[in-house]
């Protein structure tokens, strides 16, 4: 075994190590095995979320989208800092539709705020099918960069199974307890190493930023541009837009905000974390570094281009750095991920069919649900399959359907019941799979439409139609179904 290969299995044993220690004296109850108590500070959930939103999607998928398609990577930096905007508005009224009702999973929130189980189990079905598409980002992530930043010295089949046995272990070991600690050690390394990247990549093989543009735009005419047709300003925009709804509806980064001791948190946080999508953009000036150097990558060899580069320009020791703080990047959002999963499984499908079930009995289930979700993810995952940004952006398809439902509770009175809500994301969850499935594009579903419905994130389309159904169903039914819950107030839950 080779000096890279030691330096990357030190996030390992330093992941147990943690897990170990943020174990102590804390009642591994299911709320602290899952939410932390309820007690984790402003710092720490800002820490928490960044640690689950910063995957590696940000260390690969930003570079090597930034790599295969040029300009279009951009979307990237756009909707993640509107999402943290939009985070001051959405987040606080969440946190307190949970804490009034004891809510510890997203299907909880749903299922209070429309007075209706049948709902909270639909969206615990479609929380569960947008977590699989992400949990094999991080795995697939996890593989490439092991194997690479190794020098081959472990395989990726190698890489992932060790990676999702200690991931499991730490879970099983601490709940979000060790993902919240181990989410420290990941954002200073991360951080440090994707500006590092960013900075020092392009002025070494370019001799700077900007000339590293010019030389692109001379080899490559129009490629930093958005495409006509494809990737042009219509699928820009509304991929921003569709990324922008779904970034907190994942049910990972939805359980987070449950963590918090007090709403202000998210205030806080909100002014501070769109300076920290800068990590984004460093990671796609290395990929972008890497089109002239490392060409002829395609598919879902894009996503190698940052990794590629590194090996010809670093010594193996930080080559090894390198390949740790990319297997950090895997690490903490998945735990966190199996976490919020198995918590779902726990609270949502197995209580509703044994209710005399206690907490100890809950807690567990929770662990028993990790390693079995961690197994679907690898065997995923060892099929191989697209990028990791095309496998991001249909798990955003999926669980951008349910904000229609939600926005209608928590933006003033009540405009939708259970009955509109449960027919909306029924039909947007079937349409986008149907194309996911058939491979179907607006293209090939309106042929005589405009071009620039051509060009539209086939995420959004189903976006409409589910919130179109759901005004529908709402007004046809309003009689018939329950008023949804009015919001508690600021002063309702402390």
């Amino acid at each position: 075994m080779n000096l890279a290969a030691v330096v990357i299995l030190l996030p390992l044993a330093l992941s147990i190590g943690i897990a170990l220690h943020a174990r102590r004296g804390v009642k591994m109850d299911l709320a602290q095995w899952s939410v932390g108590g309820r007690g984790f500070s402003a710092l720490l959930v800002f820490v928490l979320m960044a640690g689950e939103l910063y995957t590696t999607f940000t260390f690969l998928g930003a570079s090597g989208y930034a790599y295969g398609h040029g300009g279009a990577a951009l979307y990237i930096l756009v909707y993640t800092c509107l999402a943290f905007v939009m985070s001051y508005w959405l987040l606080p009224p969440i946190w307190r539709l949970a804490r009034c009702h004891g809510a510890m999973t997203q299907p909880e929130v749903f299922a209070k705020a429309y007075d209706s189980p049948a709902l909270g189990l639909l969206v615990a079905a479609v929380a569960l099918l947008a977590l699989v598409p992400y949990l094999v980002v991080q795995m697939k992530g996890l593989g490439l960069i092991v194997e690479l930043t190794s020098y081959g010295a472990l395989s990726p089949d190698a890489a992932v199974w060790l990676g999702a046995s200690a991931m499991t272990v730490y879970v099983m070991l601490s709940g979000i307890h060790g993902s919240a600690l181990t989410a420290v050690v990941k954002d200073v390394l991360v951080l440090a190493v994707c500006v590092f990247l960013g900075l020092y990549l392009p002025i070494h093989h370019h001799g700077g930023i900007g000339a590293m543009f010019e030389r692109i735009e001379a080899a490559r005419p129009g490629f930093l541009a958005l495409a006509e047709p494809g990737r042009n300003g219509t699928w820009f925009l509304s991929t921003v837009a569709l990324s922008a709804l779904g970034m907190y509806l994942w049910p990972h980064a939805f359980s987070a905000v449950f963590t918090a001791r007090t709403e202000r948190s998210f205030r806080k946080n909100a002014v501070v974390m769109p300076l920290y999508a800068l990590v984004m953009l460093f990671a796609m000036l290395a990929g972008y570094a890497a089109v002239l150097k490392v060409p002829g990558l395609t598919g879902g060899q894009i996503d190698l281009a940052l990794l590629k580069l590194s090996l010809q320009t670093f010594d193996p020791w930080f080559v090894g750095v390198i390949g740790a703080a990319g297997m950090l990047t895997a690490l903490v959002p998945g735990s966190i991920m199996l976490i919020s999963a198995s918590t779902l499984l726990a609270r949502n499908l197995y209580r509703p069919l044994h209710p005399d079930a206690d907490d100890a009995r809950l807690v567990h289930v929770s662990r028993l649900g990790a390693p079995l979700l961690t197994l679907v993810a690898v065997l995923l995952t060892l099929k191989g399959g697209s990028s990791i940004v095309a496998l991001l952006l249909m798990g955003f398809g999926i669980v951008t359907q349910l904000a229609p439902a939600l926005l209608c509770v928590l933006i003033g009175r009540p405009r939708a019941n259970h009955l509109g809500a449960m027919a909306g994301i029924v039909v947007g969850v079937g349409f986008v799979a149907a194309t996911v499935v058939t491979g179907a594009t607006t293209r090939t579903l309106l042929p005589m439409a405009p071009a620039w419905v051509h060009d539209l994130n086939i995420g959004l389309v189903g976006l409409a139609l589910n919130t179109a159904v759901l005004l529908i169903v709402s007004r046809l039914t309003w009689r018939a179904a329950p008023i949804p819950r009015a919001l508690p107030h600021r002063s309702a839950c402390r």
